[in-house]
């Protein structure tokens, strides 16, 4: 088979697996490709993650989008972080959606009308000028911010972006680390399976559990219009997302111990990353960065001492009702990209990325476990392997001197982004492309890649001037 015929056959998921030890695809025609899907996606102000399934602002994939975008138009990118941070809440929360109001009620659920945050959200601040959702994401922004800061100093000094979103950045991680440390031990919890971001991870299934689902006549789900039922999350786990948002919802965003209270070893990790980040920032700005660096530090500390688990190898999810949650997922591998971590755990955290529960024959990282009882090689965070969360891992194998292993990782990545038409997903053993085509942090992820080959991770930990 040629090498035409295999490309082809790859991005129709035919079987035929990725040599990660393979040159990268021609770098010009990837950035080209990716960045007519960021100018596709782009609506004047902000980047959705689709035109279709996803139509509204999510904050998540905002950071990650203006990552890339700091290759192309830093002033898209500052603009991106700028839209997302002005629906920030009073109390400091930047909510997971900020809804347009161009968009038709139906085109996705929950719709602004579910979540009714200038009503319920008023006690906490919500917004009164745009609808927002009432959950957070995972806190990237800060890390964001500086990167896409360094990329054009001199336009980020003209228009004061780093003076204007420093205070909602500090109020942002304020809100976090004084109103979610839910388990008294210094690490945030995540009060839905949304927040955590990998909404539909096996590691929720316990929890979950005890949630009663909202019956299904009392929402329509607007996902599978666009996505193949096998590959969403199924009718019981969607009635109890829809249950444990609206329970939130209707006790006005009011923070507390719930049915679902979890420390996720991700969601910390990257708090840890944006503190450093920030202390950058406040450097940068004038102002004295070690109390953040300390800051980190203690949170890394307890990070190690709350959820590393030395039998897996990992750090795993703690469940604040039923204790530790042993399944293994990509969650646990995102701490690797904060190089303040104990060698022994650098160390061992390397040799599971390398061992058979997350070696995929594509040289993509697995959601979750490719030996576990739940994987489903195509079903949403089950099994596929996502782009966001490998550029997360190349991060944390550069900054733990692994740069063979780095270049394999980026290497399987590029192919992959552009086989699959900068898919949101792909099966980690075949790169079959799953759920929406042509997507944000996928295309935007994969211009990073091209044009920053070393990885330098830039949260203040490493090198340089310690504020």
């Amino acid at each position: 088979m040629d090498r035409t015929a295999q490309l082809t056959a790859r991005a129709t998921g035919r079987g035929i697996v990725y040599d990660p030890l393979s040159t990268a695809p021609p770098a010009a025609s990837l950035h080209v490709r990716a960045a007519r899907v960021l100018a596709a996606n782009w609506t004047g102000t902000s980047t959705v993650p689709s035109r279709h399934l996803y139509p509204h602002q999510w904050s998540w994939d905002s950071a990650f989008i203006a990552i890339g975008l700091r290759h192309l138009s830093p002033l898209r990118a500052q603009t991106e972080l700028e839209t997302l941070l002005a629906a920030q809440w009073g109390d400091g929360r930047v909510p997971h959606i900020v809804f347009s109001p161009s968009v038709p009620l139906d085109a996705y659920f929950p719709s602004p009308d579910f979540w009714r945050s200038s009503t319920a959200g008023r006690a906490a601040g919500a917004p009164r000028t745009v609808q927002t959702s009432g959950i957070v994401q995972p806190p990237v922004h800060a890390l964001a911010a500086w990167l896409v800061h360094r990329a054009d100093p001199g336009l980020s000094w003209a228009r004061g972006f780093l003076a204007r979103v420093y205070p909602r950045l500090a109020a942002w991680h304020r809100y976090l680390l004084r109103r979610r440390d839910l388990g008294g031990g210094g690490l945030v919890s995540v009060v839905h399976p949304w927040e955590q971001g990998m909404d539909n991870s096996p590691c929720w299934d316990g929890p979950l559990a005890r949630v009663t689902p909202a019956p299904a006549r009392s929402f329509r789900r607007a996902d599978l219009d666009h996505g193949a039922p096998e590959d969403r999350p199924t009718d019981l786990d969607y009635g109890r997302y829809v249950r444990l948002a609206a329970d939130y919802r209707d006790g006005e965003y009011a923070d507390g111990d719930g049915e679902f209270t979890v420390e996720d070893p991700s969601f910390n990790a990257l708090l840890i990353a944006s503190e450093h980040a920030l202390a950058r920032i406040a450097a940068e700005l004038g102002s004295p960065g070690t109390a953040r660096h300390a800051r980190a530090e203690r949170l890394t500390a307890a990070l190690v001492e709350r959820l590393w688990d030395d039998a897996s190898g990992m750090f795993l999810c703690r469940d604040l009702h039923g204790g530790t949650i042993h399944e293994r997922s990509v969650s646990g591998l995102v701490p690797l990209l904060l190089p303040g971590l104990p060698r022994e755990v650098s160390g061992a955290l390397l040799d599971t990325l390398r061992g058979t529960h997350f070696a995929a024959r594509t040289g993509l990282v697995p959601s979750y476990d490719l030996r576990g009882p739940a994987f489903e090689p195509n079903r949403y965070w089950r099994g596929p392997a996502w782009f966001n969360t490998a550029w997360l891992v190349e991060r944390g194998l550069r900054a733990h001197g692994e740069k063979a292993a780095a270049d394999a990782l980026r290497t399987a990545f590029l192919h992959a982004a552009g086989d699959s038409g900068f898919a949101e997903y792909v099966d980690p053993d075949t790169g079959e492309a799953c759920g929406a085509p042509g997507f944000g942090w996928t295309a935007a992820l994969t211009l990073d890649l091209l044009h920053d080959r070393d990885g330098a991770m830039e949260t203040g930990e490493e090198g340089g001037d310690r504020g």
